[in-house]
């Protein structure tokens, strides 16, 4: 497979990158069109072959099929697997095999286009209280508009009990799109909420985009107590007008998030526009900067520019960006002995058709080096490890006929 070596990464400010930004750009795109597979037709899904990347080769193996979209899974202590279908659905996979009847108790979820169910995690203390937390796209009471939600309840058997909604962002709007929304939570029981802009057009005066302002949850990652209230120390806490759960802005359309479990440091991935897809470290205040700055253009033949221009001082440059697009999902960093040669790994779910899964070797907090993993028809919604080192893709496609959850298995 394809791979892309990378000079050391510059400082993380924007203002520093445009010294090099003529010439960063035009190898940026020629980067992402040989790396990440652009230039590759997409392939069907084969479960027979063999792929090797880093010097493991492993097949992708069928865990469980038939599912409606599949979003996000989470795994159980008792080996089993929790798995959201942005149909509304929450299924188990246990023993091997995917239960006939979903979970019970999930709330009602606004389906259409990006909206539905979403991402789903477990507490940290999960197997003393049982706690699963749930994401969706929540409907208003005439169901004319939507916003991200989380909530939570208790696991039992096949139903979640005592669910209670413990937050509800100031993201409300009729389109059915940019969402959101990933969780995760840190080593300090902190729980971290991606809330996508809701594609409101950049237009106009940019630094007016919802993005661009606190006084709303557009565009953020936010920072909440596990009960779903604001930590005293997040950021914007003290500054009057603005939301006090958030802990970083500026963002476009967030589906992908992580907590580093060796280092702390978070990390998330939004797709651009036309170009621009974004692999970004997370730090707290920090400002993005869409749509004020980025890499992508309008949609359409004309390509129209969006960006005021690709930096400005006081806003944070990607770690990486891609141009063309790979449609960024899912994130993980990769910590087993299942693949040692993989550990330290970022791995970046696709869904353009036809780049499916990134894997980034990192240097510290910069990109080593780039590998196209796979190339199929199917897109990865999410990429997860277990702690037995195993990985586990989601796969959906666009119409909504195939639906699965697959596990690397190594070959020798």
């Amino acid at each position: 497979m394809s791979s892309t070596p990378f000079p050391p990464a510059v400082s993380s400010s924007r203002s520093s990158s445009s010294s090099i930004a003529p010439l960063t750009l035009l190898a940026g795109a020629l980067i992402a069109g040989v790396a990440c597979g652009a230039s590759r037709p997409p392939v069907p899904f084969d479960p027979d072959q063999v792929h090797e990347s880093g010097g493991h080769r492993f097949r992708l193996v069928t865990v469980a099929d038939g599912l409606d979209h599949p979003w996000s899974l989470a795994f159980l202590p008792d080996g089993g697997m929790l798995v959201t279908e942005r149909s509304g659905q929450l299924r188990l996979i246990q023993d091997g095999r995917l239960a006939d009847a979903p979970v019970s108790g999930v709330p009602a979820v606004r389906v259409g286009d990006q909206g539905g169910l979403l991402d789903v995690v477990l507490h940290p203390d999960f197997t003393t209280n049982q706690l699963v937390y749930l994401s969706y796209s929540k409907p208003s009471a005439d169901e004319a508009s939507g916003t991200t939600a989380v909530v939570r309840g208790r696991l039992d058997g096949r139903a979640l009990t005592d669910v209670e909604e413990i937050f509800e962002a100031d993201a409300w709007a009729e389109s059915m799109a940019h969402y959101g929304s990933r969780l995760a939570f840190d080593a300090d029981g902190f729980l971290f909420v991606t809330v996508g802009d809701r594609q409101v057009p950049p237009a106009g005066d940019l630094e007016a985009h919802p993005a661009q302002r606190l006084s709303n949850h557009q565009g953020t990652v936010l920072r909440l107590h596990a009960d779903g209230t604001v930590p005293a120390d997040n950021p914007f806490v003290q500054r009057p007008g603005a939301k006090p759960e958030i802990w970083s802005y500026g963002h476009r359309s967030l589906q992908g998030l992580l907590v580093d479990p060796v280092t702390g440091d978070v990390w998330e991935s939004e797709h651009g526009p036309q170009g621009g897809d974004e692999l970004n470290l997370i730090r707290p205040g920090a400002n993005y900067g869409w749509p004020v700055i980025g890499y992508g253009v309008n949609y359409g033949p004309e390509r129209r520019p969006i960006h005021e221009s690709s930096s400005r001082p006081g806003m944070e440059q990607p770690v990486r960006h891609w141009v063309p697009s790979i449609a960024t999902s899912g994130l993980m960093r990769y910590a087993g002995d299942r693949f040692p040669n993989w550990q330290g790994n970022l791995f970046l779910g696709g869904m353009n058709g036809t780049t499916s899964l990134t894997r980034l070797v990192m240097d510290g907090t910069a990109v080593a080096s780039e590998h196209a993993m796979l190339g199929t028809d199917l897109r990865v919604r999410d990429v997860r490890a277990n702690a037995a080192g195993d990985i586990f893709l989601v796969l959906d496609d666009r119409a909504g006929a195939k639906g699965l959850v697959v596990r690397f298995a190594p070959v020798e």
